[in-house]
């Protein structure tokens, strides 16, 4: 695996961690919701943007565009 995979595997771990975190989820609970409403999509589109930011501000970023996709979580 390439360097750039490994860290934006890593990256893509720690937001959907903290993710759970704030919303008190397990972790396949927040994987399984955040790739329902498409916020994996986003942070593997958006990447080279997100992982410059923090991950409290990738977790907002998340939790608006699950709330675009139908999701109820706020």
């Amino acid at each position: 695996m390439s360097k750039e995979l490994d860290n934006r595997i890593e990256y893509v771990l720690a937001c959907i961690g903290a993710f759970a975190e704030k919303f008190k989820l397990t972790n396949k609970s927040a994987y399984n919701y955040l790739h329902r409403f498409k916020a994996l999509d986003f942070l593997n589109n958006f990447y080279d943007v997100e992982h410059t930011q923090s991950i409290e501000d990738a977790v907002d970023d998340m939790t608006l565009i699950c709330k675009r996709n139908g999701g109820k979580l706020a």
